[in-house]
């Protein structure tokens, strides 16, 4: 018994190395070719290590595109979509876990079905709406449509019921309001999927790349992702310099990531789901 279960360990431990070499050749491909010469990058067959590691690769992606100026608009839009959507989300959530209204359930079933339609078939009406109000090309465009989450709402709702009931009612009974009791206890209780919910959002709206290509005009508007459209053009794509780009733009992510998953995992598994 004991030496079939070393055996599946190992077998386990085989196939996730397998599939996390899988996984891992498109970045390390990446990685390897921003340090190539244009002549190494399209060279057959495919050669995996440089002869000599073109460090001014990312020099001359910096000088390309306004490196600064797109650095700043990804930061800012990222930062003010996460506060906003983890602002709506505590209050939309706690609103679904809490307080009692007529045909709560049937509005939440609808907004968690809206999780069904996919984000692309909104662009359009999306793109419309904004062109009237007059917000294209401009922070309003790429921060405010963003600004909630029936997801995040969704995983917030099962944190807040996941809380015993008897810390509400003795909450009320000593005259505690409503608000008091989501910013002293809730919150307090469920910092994790707070965090895990952040992090997430600011990951996602950090590497969008097409709702910020169609509602910006001007390069002082652009983000980060849709700054690599610069390095492809009618006589042809840089690979070598748009792979160097590239890392600049998800090196901030990693290293976020890096530091932040723990939180992550634990408020997906505090938050009642699995799988």
């Amino acid at each position: 018994m004991r030496k079939g279960k070393k055996m599946v360990t190992v077998l386990s431990y085989v196939i996730l190395a397998a599939g996390l070499l899988w996984v891992s050749l498109p970045f390390v491909w990446m990685v390897l070719t921003a340090f190539k010469s244009a002549k190494e990058v399209l060279s057959m067959p495919p050669k995996w290590i440089p002869s000599v590691w073109q460090w001014e690769n990312f020099k001359m992606a910096l000088q390309q595109v306004p490196y600064a100026r797109y650095f700043f608009n990804s930061v800012f839009t990222a930062v003010m979509v996460t506060v906003g959507e983890v602002f709506t989300t505590v209050l939309a959530a706690y609103a679904f876990a809490y307080i009692p209204f007529q045909f709560k359930n049937a509005l939440f079933l609808v907004l968690v079905a809206t999780m069904m339609v996919p984000g692309e078939i909104l662009m359009i009406p999306n793109y419309i709406t904004l062109s009237n109000w007059g917000w294209i090309d401009s922070y309003k465009a790429l921060i405010i449509p963003w600004c909630a989450s029936i997801f995040s709402i969704f995983l917030l709702k099962q944190q807040f019921e996941s809380i015993p009931i008897s810390y509400y009612k003795s909450a009320k009974i000593n005259g505690c309001s409503e608000l008091r009791f989501l910013f002293t206890i809730l919150i307090p209780c469920s910092v994790p999927t707070l965090a895990s919910i952040a992090i997430l959002k600011f990951i996602n709206c950090w590497n969008s790349y097409m709702w910020p290509l169609i509602t910006t005009n001007s390069e002082e508007m652009r983000t980060l992702p849709v700054g690599m459209a610069a390095f492809s053009t009618e006589a042809g794509t840089r690979y070598h310099i748009l792979m160097a780009f590239s890392i600049l733009v998800i090196a901030p992510v990693i290293i976020l990531y890096l530091f932040t998953q723990k939180y992550i995992v634990k408020g997906v598994s505090k938050s009642g789901l699995k799988g």
